[in-house]
This record gives structure tokens, C-alpha cells and sequence, in this order.
């Protein structure tokens, strides 16, 4: 069963660009200590069902899933009607 986690930052370059690529994910994990994962680590645990990362936006939670653009595999939050896309408006991973 694949681990549900929720993702509180986000890496990507350059950071003022909204549709630049997102590079790394993360978060916190239950004793506190941060979490980081490259994209195509995130999105090969996604699709292998290793991961079921979430995030939250409008005061609920909402699922990331793997997605895919012109042969490009990128993450992305199921439409929920928030804009920008709840991973591209998070804060930096330190």
C-alpha cells in the first residue's frame, strides 16, 4: 500500500518562472525532520504506487498525481479549482 504524504514545498529554477519545471519536492516527516525528493524519484514512487502525495489548497486536501505535456512527465494537483496550481504556489524546500 502506497504511503500517503503530504508535500509542503517545492524546488524549481528559476523560481519566478510559473512554468518552469518543478525540480524537487517535500515536506516533514512525523519526528520533525525534513524530506526531499528529486522529481523523477517522486514521480516513479507515484507511478510504482510507492507514493500517494498530497498537499493541501482551499482548506482541504488535495491529490498529486504524474502527468504528462508534450513527452515531459511532470507532477500535478487533480483540478480543484485553485489557481495557480496548489505545488507551483507552495514555498521553497530549504
Amino acid at each position: 500500500m502506497a504511503s500517503r504524504i503530504e508535500i509542503t514545498c517545492i524546488n524549481k529554477a528559476p523560481r519566478l518562472d510559473p512554468h518552469e519545471r518543478i525540480s524537487h519536492v517535500g515536506g516533514v516527516n512525523a519526528d520533525g525532520t525534513s524530506w526531499r525528493l528529486d522529481l523523477d524519484a517522486a514521480i516513479r514512487g507515484v507511478e510504482g504506487g510507492t507514493y500517494q502525495f498530497y498537499t493541501r489548497g482551499g482548506g482541504r486536501e488535495v491529490d498529486v498525481v504524474a502527468a504528462t505535456h508534450n513527452g515531459h512527465k511532470y507532477l500535478k494537483t487533480r483540478n480543484d479549482g485553485i489557481q495557480p496550481d496548489n505545488l507551483l504556489a507552495l514555498t521553497e524546500c530549504r
